[in-house]
């Protein structure tokens, strides 16, 4: 797999709201549901959403900045040194020997009247080893000292192989407003698991993932861990409001004569119905905020709902107020352009 921030187009400094914005437009452009016909866009889409379950998550991030995890979230050697002083050993005053000393040793007891003098001090037995028999020492032989100690830990690791894992599964799940903002637990289908039980976590947003434990495929070795299932969260469309983050915004038609003189209207929020003062001269495209009536953040508070004014004038006409407008232009009370 590439590296994700490449697949994602962010520099590995962006901050996590650069990443997120970035991943959410790539997986808009990319969904499967917006190209039913193009398969690359579904593989593109899955590569997209990977690279984002490692950089758009802080521990796994500083994981694979760190080269404690690879692209695909799977744990690397980096780091591993069965030497000691960073590679170098006594180059570097490390107590053990490193590679460097190690072969500069060989070449020594390899050289004219070396024999012995290169590697009995380290465990070698003889002088004049090879490459071969250096190498079998350090990780697997079974001579005496230095080599010894590294065969035995070698033996054991391989004696106990780590049970291989199972793939992760990705799913999407649609939730609601308002199961958002209830908080409860929203049902979701996984393939071969059938339908869990999937929390919300406070604060949750469109494009975020949450990651169930041993919900994936099943390991391919006998007792090994199943993979875990990645749920997508997908805000389903709503009629009345569209969300922005913890913002909500929806459209108020108004009347005319509620624009001019002011009035208290009734707003309906995802949870109850407020009135909402009106004043005088409101002009049509005016946005007002309620506060408090969004969506709940990370800490707990709620964002704001904003609603925006449009005056609506009568279906089926009025001739009452077509009469009255005909007056008022009559005076040329007021220009515009």
């Amino acid at each position: 797999m590439r590296d994700p921030y490449s697949i994602l187009g962010v520099a590995k400094s962006a901050d996590a709201a650069a990443i997120k914005s970035a991943y959410r437009k790539l997986a808009k452009t990319y969904h499967p549901d917006q190209n039913p016909d193009d398969p690359k866009a579904k593989e593109r889409f899955s590569e997209i959403s990977a690279a984002y379950d490692i950089v758009g998550d802080a521990d796994r991030r500083a994981q694979f900045d760190r080269g404690e995890i690879d692209a695909a979230g799977q744990p690397t050697m980096a780091g591993f040194n069965p030497f000691g002083g960073n590679g170098r050993g006594r180059a570097q005053g490390g107590a053990n020997p490193g590679f460097e000393d190690i072969f500069a040793q060989f070449a020594q007891g390899a050289g004219a009247g070396g024999g012995a003098r290169g590697f009995r001090s380290q465990g070698f037995p003889g002088g004049g080893a090879s490459a071969e028999d250096i190498l079998k020492n350090m990780f697997g032989g079974a001579g005496p000292g230095f080599g010894a100690d590294m065969g035995s830990a070698g033996a054991q690791a391989r004696a106990k192989p780590k049970p291989s894992k199972g793939a992760d599964r990705r799913v999407e799940a649609r939730i609601s407003l308002e199961e958002l903002l209830a908080g409860d637990k929203v049902t979701v289908t996984i393939p071969g698991q059938g339908s869990v039980k999937v929390a919300l976590p406070k604060g949750a947003e469109d494009g975020q993932t949450i990651r169930l434990k041993g919900k994936g495929d099943p390991s391919p070795a006998p007792g090994g861990q199943a993979g875990d299932a990645l749920v997508t969260l997908r805000l389903a469309d709503h009629p009345v409001y569209k969300a922005d983050g913890a913002t909500l915004s929806m459209d108020l038609p108004v009347t005319l004569d509620e624009a001019v003189l002011g009035a208290r209207v009734s707003v309906t929020t995802l949870d109850g119905t407020v009135a909402m003062t009106l004043p005088e001269g409101t002009q049509s495209g005016r946005v007002m905020r309620l506060k408090g009536r969004g969506l709940p953040t990370k800490s707990g508070a709620r964002g704001d709902l904003l609603v925006k004014v449009l005056i609506k004038l009568p279906e089926d006409g009025d001739e009452a107020l077509a009469a009255l407008m005909r007056r008022w232009r009559a005076d040329g009370r007021y220009q515009v352009r």
